[in-house]
C-alpha cells in the first residue's frame, strides 16, 4: 500500500533566490534611490536577457497579459486574430481587450499547438494576424505558421509564456514570428516574481512598444499616443537579474525529473506522455503532462485528478475547460465544439504533473507509483 506524502506535493513551485543575493540588490537600488522609471536593474535586466535569449530587441513589462495588449496595439491589429482555445484565458481576452474577434482553429493532436495545417482554412478578408501558442514549451509548427502568414499578408505574435529559453537549432524562441511575448510569472522557469517581455525584430518597433508601456509619453510636454502603464519597476528587475543565474540549474533539474516520468510511465497503457521533438530543439522542461485516455486506463482524467489528493498530490487540469467554452466566447462560431474536434478530446485527456526542481527522483518514482495504482 502506498503511503501518502506527509508534504503537499503541488504541480509546481517557484524557484526562490537567496535572502542574501536579495538584499544585496536591495541596497543597490536604495543607494541609487531609482526605483521604476527604467532604472538601472531595468536596464541591465533588458540587455542580459537579449544575450540570454538569443534575441535582437526586447521589452521588459510588468506582466505577460499587459505585454501581450501592447504587442496587439502595436502592431495595429484589428478585425479577427485566428489563435487556440487550448490555452490560458490571457490569449483570448488580450484580443477582446483590443477589440479584436478571437477566431479559434483546432489543435494537432499531437503536439497540442495550433494546428498549422488548419490555419489557412479559418483565414477571412478580416483576418489581420495569427496567434499561436508553444504550449507547454513545444515549439509550434513555425515554419508552416510563417508560409501561410506571408502568402496572406498576415502578422505573426507568438505567446511564448511557456518557452523561456527553448531554443530552435540555436536560434532563439522568440526570433519566430514578428513579436513574441515571454512571461516571467513566479509559477515559470524563470520568473521576476510577476513579470514579462516582447521580442522583436527592430529598433522602430521597440521603440513603439516602449512609448505604449508607459503611456504614450516621449518626453516631459510630450505624449504622443494612447499608451498603458505596463512598466517592470527595479526590485523585480533585481531579481529578475538574479534568477538568471538559477535557470540552467533549474532546466537541468527538470530535465532529470522529466526523464524518471518517462523511464516510469513508458509502458504504461492509457497514457499519453510528452510529445518527442526535433533533436535540435532545446527544451526548458517547465511542464510535465500525460493524457489519460480513459477508455483503456481505466479511470478518467477527472478521477485521477481527485484521487491524488488523497495522496497530498496536487495536480492540474491544464488547459480545462477550453477558452472556446467560456461564457464570454462560446457564442463564436469558430468556438463550435464541431470546429474543434481534437481539442474538446485533450482538454478531457490533459494532466499537468508535479514538475520542479525541489522534488528529487524518489518522489516522481513515488507519484508515478500513485498514478499507476490508479488504473483499472
Amino acid at each position: 500500500m502506498i503511503e501518502p506524502f506527509d508534504k503537499m506535493i503541488f504541480v509546481t513551485r517557484p524557484v526562490f533566490p537567496t535572502i542574501e543575493e536579495v538584499t544585496d540588490k536591495l541596497r543597490d537600488i536604495w543607494a541609487a534611490k531609482w526605483i521604476t522609471n527604467n532604472g538601472p536593474q531595468h536596464t541591465m535586466l533588458e540587455q542580459e536577457l537579449k544575450t540570454f535569449l538569443k534575441v535582437p530587441y526586447l521589452s521588459l513589462f510588468n506582466n505577460g497579459t499587459i505585454a501581450l495588449m501592447v504587442a496587439c496595439q502595436s502592431l495595429r491589429l484589428s478585425g479577427q486574430v485566428i489563435t487556440t482555445p487550448f490555452t490560458f484565458a490571457a490569449t483570448p481576452h488580450v484580443l477582446s481587450w483590443n477589440n479584436i474577434s478571437p477566431i479559434f482553429c483546432d489543435v494537432d493532436e499531437e503536439t497540442m499547438n495550433i494546428d498549422a495545417d488548419k490555419i489557412e482554412s479559418m483565414i477571412t478578408p478580416k483576418t489581420t494576424a495569427i496567434l499561436p501558442v508553444h504550449v507547454f514549451g513545444i515549439p509550434c509548427n513555425v515554419e508552416k505558421i510563417q508560409e501561410v502568414a506571408d502568402r496572406y499578408g498576415l502578422r505573426v505574435v507568438y505567446d511564448a509564456a511557456h518557452t523561456f529559453g527553448v531554443e530552435i537549432g540555436g536560434r532563439g524562441i522568440g526570433t519566430f514570428g514578428d513579436i513574441s511575448m515571454l512571461s516571467f510569472h513566479a509559477t515559470k522557469l524563470y520568473h521576476t516574481v510577476e513579470g514579462g517581455a516582447l521580442v522583436m525584430h527592430d529598433e522602430h518597433t521597440k521603440q513603439r512598444i516602449d512609448l505604449l508601456k508607459n503611456f504614450g509619453i516621449k518626453n516631459e510636454e510630450e505624449v504622443v499616443m494612447p499608451g498603458i502603464n505596463g512598466k517592470l519597476d527595479d526590485v523585480r528587475a533585481a531579481i529578475g537579474r538574479i534568477m538568471l543565474n538559477y535557470v540552467e540549474g533549474e532546466r537541468l533539474k527538470r530535465k532529470r525529473l522529466h526523464e524518471v516520468y518517462n523511464e516510469e510511465l513508458a509502458e504504461v497503457e492509457g497514457l499519453k506522455l510528452m510529445p518527442t521533438c526535433a533533436a535540435n530543439v532545446k527544451l526548458n522542461y517547465q511542464y510535465y503532462v500525460v493524457r489519460i485516455e480513459e477508455e483503456v486506463f481505466g479511470r478518467s482524467r477527472d478521477y485521477v485528478y481527485g484521487a491524488f489528493k488523497n495522496f497530498n498530490v496536487y495536480t492540474r487540469k491544464y488547459f480545462h475547460p477550453l477558452c472556446s467554452e467560456y461564457t464570454c466566447y462560446r457564442q463564436l462560431s469558430s468556438a463550435s465544439p464541431a470546429n474543434l474536434p481534437v481539442a474538446n478530446v485533450i482538454t478531457k485527456q490533459v494532466l499537468s504533473l508535479p514538475m520542479y526542481g525541489e522534488l528529487t527522483e524518489d518522489d516522481v518514482r513515488k507519484i508515478c507509483a500513485i498514478l499507476k495504482s490508479f488504473r483499472s
